[in-house]
Parts: C-alpha cells; sequence; structure tokens
C-alpha cells in the first residue's frame, strides 16, 4: 500500500499557490485598495498640450489623466458617457475655456463631486479685450480664436495658474510644486528667448502665416508676424471657391514662401492653394498632439513647440538653430503616470 502523505516538493509547491492566491489572486479588489490608498489630488484635463503643462507642475503629486484624444479635433470633440465617472472622481477639472471645449465642460458641470473644482485657464490668461478675432473665429460670432498656448508666455501663465490651485488644494506639497513651477519657467524663458531670434532670421517680408486652422493669432501677436488667413470657416466645413480664390491672388501678392496645414484637419484644399501659387505645403504643424508617444522624451508642451518652429522657420526662409539646441523634457524625475488618450 502506498504512502497518502504528499511529499516535500509537493507540499512547497501547494504552499506557494496558496500564497499567491492569498496576496494577488483578487486583482480587481487588489486594485481597489490601491486607489482607495492613494491620496493624491485627481486631476482630469481635455487637450494634450494642457495635460502636459499641468504634467510639469504637478509631477509625481498628481493623478493626471486627459480626455481629448491626440490628433482629434479639440472643438468638436464629444465626450463619451463613460466619462461621466472621470469627471465624477475627479477633484480638479482643467479646461482650455474660451469655447473651446463646450461639450466636456457640459459633462464635467453635471458629474462633478460639489467640491470639485472647474479650473479654465484661458478666460484667466487673457481679458476680453485682448481676445483674437479671425477668419475661422470672426468677432460676429462672439466666440474669440482660443489657442492662447501655442505662445509660450501665455503657456507659462497657464502653468502659474496650475500652480497656484494645486497649492490651494494641497498645500502639503506646496514646495514640490513651486519647485517645477520655477524650472518650467526657465525652460519656457528659453523657448521665448530662442522664438525671438529664430524669428529674426525670417525675411521681414515672409514673416506671414497662412494655415489652414488659425491656431496662430497670439504666437504671431506675441512674436512680430501676422497671419493673413485661415483656409477652415468658423462652421469648420471647407471654404467657397471665392474664398480659395481669394487666397491664391493674396499668396501670390505677397509671395510667400510657404502656407501651412496641420495633420488634425484635412490640408487638400491648402495643398492646392500651395500649387496655384507657387508655395511650397508644409503639413506639419500641430496645436493639440504632442510629437511622438507618451513617455517619449519629445511628447512635451515644449517638445510641441520645439517641432512647429523647426517646419515654420525654415519654411518662410529663416534658420531655427535656436530653438533646436533646447531642453525640452519634463521638468521633474520618474513616471508620473499621466494618461494621455490616443
Amino acid at each position: 500500500m502506498h504512502d497518502v502523505f504528499p511529499g516535500p516538493r509537493i507540499l512547497v509547491l501547494l504552499f506557494v499557490a496558496l500564497a499567491i492566491v492569498a496576496c494577488g489572486g483578487g486583482s480587481d479588489e487588489s486594485s481597489q485598495n490601491d486607489d482607495q490608498q492613494d491620496h493624491r489630488l485627481r486631476v482630469v484635463t481635455t487637450v494634450s498640450p494642457i495635460t502636459s503643462i499641468v504634467e510639469n507642475i504637478g509631477g509625481r503629486r498628481i493623478r493626471l489623466e486627459g480626455v481629448v484624444p491626440e490628433g482629434v479635433n479639440s472643438h468638436t470633440f464629444e465626450p463619451t458617457p463613460s466619462m461621466a465617472k472621470l469627471m465624477a472622481d475627479a477633484d480638479l477639472i482643467i479646461i482650455n475655456g474660451l469655447f473651446l471645449e463646450e461639450p466636456t465642460l457640459a459633462l464635467a458641470e453635471a458629474n462633478k463631486k460639489a467640491e470639485a473644482v472647474i479650473l479654465s485657464l484661458g478666460d484667466q490668461s487673457v481679458t476680453p479685450d485682448e481676445w483674437q478675432f479671425d477668419f475661422t473665429f470672426p468677432e460676429s460670432a462672439g466666440h474669440p480664436n482660443p489657442h492662447l498656448w501655442p505662445d509660450p508666455n501665455l503657456g507659462l501663465r497657464y502653468s502659474e495658474l496650475v500652480h497656484d490651485q494645486l497649492v490651494a488644494m494641497d498645500p502639503d506639497n506646496a514646495t514640490y510644486y513651486a519647485g517645477n513651477l520655477e524650472r518650467f519657467r526657465s525652460l519656457v524663458s528659453q523657448m521665448d528667448q530662442a522664438i525671438r531670434v529664430a524669428v529674426a532670421t525670417v525675411p521681414e517680408e515672409n514673416r506671414k502665416l497662412l494655415t489652414y486652422h488659425d491656431s496662430w493669432a497670439y504666437f504671431a501677436k506675441q512674436y512680430g508676424m501676422e497671419v493673413i488667413g485661415a483656409v477652415q470657416p468658423s462652421n469648420f466645413s471647407q471654404p467657397s471657391v471665392r474664398e480659395v480664390a481669394e487666397l491664391i491672388d493674396q499668396v501670390r501678392e505677397l509671395g510667400l514662401p510657404a502656407v501651412f496645414g496641420s495633420g488634425v484637419f484635412s490640408s487638400d484644399v491648402l495643398e492646392a492653394i500651395a500649387g496655384e501659387a507657387d508655395a511650397q505645403f508644409i503639413d506639419e504643424l500641430a496645436d493639440d498632439d504632442l510629437p511622438g508617444k507618451p513617455g517619449d522624451l519629445q511628447h512635451t508642451y515644449l517638445g510641441l513647440m520645439q517641432q512647429n518652429l523647426a517646419a515654420m522657420i525654415p519654411a518662410l526662409g529663416g534658420d531655427a538653430a535656436a530653438v533646436a539646441e533646447l531642453d525640452t523634457g519634463n521638468v521633474f524625475n520618474g513616471d508620473s503616470g499621466a494618461v494621455y488618450p490616443q
């Protein structure tokens, strides 16, 4: 008759299996416990440049998640119903404002906790007297151009507002947030000076921008450039034949060396305008989507500025070397775990 008592090796295996079940078998419950033990502020943002600015100030001391996927038109983005829980769990919801993310704002207002804060960066960064109106954003519609962040000075203002709000809600980490802000301010100052150097190398008669979607009004005003037009009308449709013909004539008369498109917006019309006017077509400018992928060194707000200037300045006859040499990485150490939807 064989002995039915398990041998030593089997006992060891049984012990290990029981230990695994006891310690890690309930992954959902473990995840819920982790959430309950993570006391960091839960912060929700909209477009990726804002997410990056917030990440640089909050670093690893906040739980950060964006909602607008990169490469999506932020003006027409409709949040999914599943995002209601994300808004409901948030302590702080940060938007651009100036009418950019109206459906997302409505979802946030309908689902947020009573004590949660909605911070509208654009509305606190410029006064109505400073609003810019243009072809895509006509004054008659009452909605100003909301794309403040292509001007790094306004991007810095965003970061200051974020810092102040985080300190107010999480004073225990005030020193950490202040240090990140100072480092970010230094990098933005370097970017600002480098842009001025780069723009100065562009012949004065070429310091004009024709783009598909008008994201450059505040940038142009800051750096002595002129936006002569944008192809996309205010209702985000295609321009009329008459409007296209007028833009072709304008590019010819001004002798513009280049016109600029975007990966987010269809640019067939702009490419045709460039061909008819004998101008170079540059389809590389971006306003909402950061370069590379999340986790890449260049996947930052300042990396976006660097990429745009590297495309814009040489096409207009200038030298972008001053911008190419800059540090555009995050200002904090480690991985924050920020979520950038793709």
